[in-house]
């Protein structure tokens, strides 16, 4: 940003909203043994084995967001940490399903009360979780996850027929 700009774009404070809630998370589960990563992966798994799902590595990746490299290179570490169990999924055996296992289930449920006092500072501005203000708020990002990004082609004609 310069001096010169109006004030900054939506993409940079997104950018910067994420990065300080990245930062705090952090910050909150490292107690734990956790990274922010590690938290989002066996919190969405916690959520998904309530809901009587056994998802599988690609199932969490989608629903995380998360590139399906990083799910199973975050998986491995948590099931070093005996966090999760990984196993082949009987019905696809290039599968692999994820589950929480009992330490693992403990340690969820303590990030996500952690985590669950930083969401209560972080919406405070807005009135808190089920204000008004952050139901709109919540929408507005909603319709934003949900519009399809694609990169521009460049049509530079100089850059044609090579690599980048």
């Amino acid at each position: 940003m310069s001096k010169g700009s109006p004030g900054p774009t939506p993409g940079f404070l997104v950018w910067r909203l994420a990065n300080k809630w990245r930062v705090a998370v952090d910050r909150a589960v490292a107690p734990l043994g956790l990274t922010h990563a590690q938290y989002s992966l066996i919190a969405s798994l916690h959520g998904m084995q309530r809901a009587g799902e056994r998802p599988s590595q690609r199932r969490l990746a989608d629903h995380t967001g998360l590139e399906a490299l990083y799910v199973s290179k975050l998986a491995r570490a948590l099931e070093a940490a005996g966090l999760i169990e990984r196993t082949r999924d009987p019905r696809d055996p290039r599968a692999v399903q994820l589950a929480l296992t009992e330490q693992g289930q403990a340690v969820t449920r303590q990030a996500i009360a952690v985590v669950q006092e930083l969401h209560q500072q972080l919406l405070e501005p807005l009135g808190g979780p089920d204000a008004p203000r952050t139901r709109a708020f919540t929408d507005e990002l909603t319709t934003l996850l949900d519009a399809p990004l694609t990169p521009p082609v460049p049509n530079n004609k100089s850059t044609q027929g090579t690599t980048p």
